[in-house]
């Protein structure tokens, strides 16, 4: 595969390096700064952002796609009285309701303030993480083009069904007295997404720096909801995708701009697989939207994943 190499005038509009900004070689722990999906007053990557979104707009299908995800009902007032009842069975009604909704998978877990964007503040108790599986067929047409735009499509579509699941289920919490709040793509605010849908039981971190899904592999979507309902967590899915990924070289090596490392990284206290922003940003930039990684991820292969399932299940029991 021929290195790929960035437009001087997309070099231009990187400006500074994303890397400390996002904590990389941090040995202290501390909340994440906003980045590049932020709006452009918090961060220096507002140009590039606006040439990527532009590309990714002139792929066929695109535009309509993302303009529903930013499509949304207001959030209605929350009920005097608050519904009432053990956690379990607010997180069972909960998980119902949002199943119900276009989730695909819902994760609960308690608040951590490592999770909230420094400049941002979050006063719900709760994290609650829903998934929406890609279209694998769509997907793996990964990268777009202005001929061929069904990768970008996509997740324009399932970041429209975040929007439309989440604030559905904060209204129908709303509606049960407690106070909620929707956090979804792709614009970001003031939630992280990854950490606690990892921490609730939704996948692991791979090396290309999203999620892995147990039921999806790589292709999945996130969005939020933050809420003082009470609930009852939902557990941590160790099945082996780390384990899997410390030999994996599939992203890796076809990441356009090698900006997969095949070695975890300290990034804010935490040592944890890493995806370099300035070699990765300008390429999705320039090339409408990427996908590559997530695409190629043997997991995101509804034909791979049981075998890899079994695999590494017996790996896992072995080694204990």
């Amino acid at each position: 595969m021929a290195k790929f190499v960035p437009k001087p005038e997309t070099l231009a509009l990187l400006r500074t390096s994303g890397n400390p900004i996002n904590g990389l070689g941090e040995t202290q722990v501390r909340r994440p700064s906003p980045f590049f999906w932020h709006p452009p007053d918090k961060h220096p990557f507002g140009d590039l952002q606006a040439e990527a979104r532009r590309n990714s707009r002139k792929c066929p299908g695109a535009a309509e796609a993302f303009k529903a995800a930013y499509q949304h009902p207001e959030l209605v007032p929350v009920a005097p009285e608050p519904r009432g009842g053990a956690p379990a069975d607010l997180a069972k009604a909960a998980t119902e309701f949002a199943l119900a909704n276009e989730a695909d998978a819902i994760g609960m877990v308690p608040m951590d303030p490592l999770w909230v964007f420094e400049g941002y503040e979050i006063a719900d108790t709760w994290v609650i993480v829903l998934a929406f599986a890609h279209n694998y067929d769509q997907l793996k047409q990964v990268p777009s083009t202005e001929t061929n735009g069904a990768g970008v499509t996509d997740v324009g579509v399932q970041y429209a069904r975040g929007t439309r699941a989440s604030y559905a289920l904060a209204n129908w919490i709303r509606a049960q007295g407690y106070h909620a709040k929707a956090y979804p793509g792709p614009s970001a605010e003031a939630l992280l997404l990854i950490p606690p849908a990892i921490a609730s039981g939704l996948g692991e971190l791979g090396k290309h720096g999203s999620i892995i899904s147990r039921r999806f592999g790589s292709g999945v979507r996130l969005a939020g909801v933050t809420t003082t309902m009470p609930l009852v967590a939902t557990k941590p899915d160790k099945f082996g995708a780390d384990e899997f990924c410390m030999a994996c070289q599939v992203c890796t090596n076809a990441c356009p701009p090698g900006a997969i490392s095949d070695k975890k990284q300290m990034v804010r206290g935490v040592e944890r697989w890493y995806v370099d922003f300035d070699k990765c940003i300008p390429y999705f930039a320039e090339e409408a939207s990427c996908g590559i990684c997530i695409a190629v991820c043997p997991w995101t292969r509804p034909s791979v994943r049981p075998n890899l399932l079994a695999k590494m299940a017996k790996r896992l029991a072995a080694a204990r």
